[in-house]
């Protein structure tokens, strides 16, 4: 039975734009796009947990705003459950910590990335919705 994987994405949303990030060579998805996140600790509460993700990966410091979506994927490693929010940077400026890449692109732009496949959900709504 596949381990079933609780994690969280941020939708960073700046001038209306989104954050992309690429994964990092060495990781499973390598090089695959991604709303940038983690896994959800015990105890830990979705938001609590994207909130230290975010620090963690980025080394800056978000707000977050509603949940846009929640996706379940099942990948070869295990069963991904993402729940993403809209958030906004409050303090500092993403940093390459573990990624490959960042980009900041509008909603309409974002089909061209490869996209991991329990983001393309929430890719496809933000590509529905106008900010400002």
């Amino acid at each position: 039975m596949k381990k079933n994987i609780q994690v969280v994405g941020a939708i960073i949303i700046q001038n209306d734009k989104i954050l992309c990030a690429q994964r990092a060579e060495n990781t499973s998805l390598a090089l695959q796009w991604e709303f940038p996140g983690g896994k959800i600790e015990k105890d830990e509460t979705p938001q609590n947990a994207l909130i230290r993700e975010i620090q963690e990966e980025m080394d800056c410091k978000i707000t977050i705003g509603e949940q846009l979506e929640h996706t379940i994927y099942e990948y070869d490693f295990g069963i991904v459950h993402l729940t993403t929010f809209l958030c906004y940077l409050i303090q500092g400026e993403p940093k390459l910590l573990e990624h490959h890449a960042i980009k900041w692109l509008k909603p309409s732009d974002l089909s061209l990335l490869t996209w991991a496949p329990a983001d393309i959900p929430a890719v496809q709504k933000l590509q529905q919705l106008t900010f400002s």
